[in-house]
């Protein structure tokens, strides 16, 4: 008779809390980062998203002109302890009906 090996996080003997845990100061950044932009009147009403990975702040989603791309980018800069912004922002602009 063969017996499965269990996967390592099917292992009952091995606990949950032994497991990698995200970077909670990656957790702080991303949540000042995301503060900041909900606060700015230029970046508060676009669709962006904020994620962090190694202390590296990655803007992502659409906004209405470039100067919101410039100044998402800028905020994120402003928070103590990033390391380096990915601004991956891109511009749509409204088409205006006649």
């Amino acid at each position: 008779m063969v017996m499965p090996w269990p996967l390592p996080e099917n292992d009952p003997f091995h606990p949950a809390w032994d497991q990698p845990q995200p970077d909670d100061e990656d957790t702080r950044l991303a949540a000042l980062a995301a503060q900041r932009l909900s606060i700015d009147w230029t970046t508060r009403r676009q669709q962006i998203t904020v994620t962090v990975q190694n202390r590296v702040v990655i803007l992502a989603g659409t906004v209405a002109d470039p100067d919101a791309r410039a100044a998402a980018g800028e905020l994120a800069w402003d928070v103590p302890g990033v390391a380096d912004v990915c601004n991956t922002i891109r511009v749509v602009e409204r088409r205006r009906r006649p």
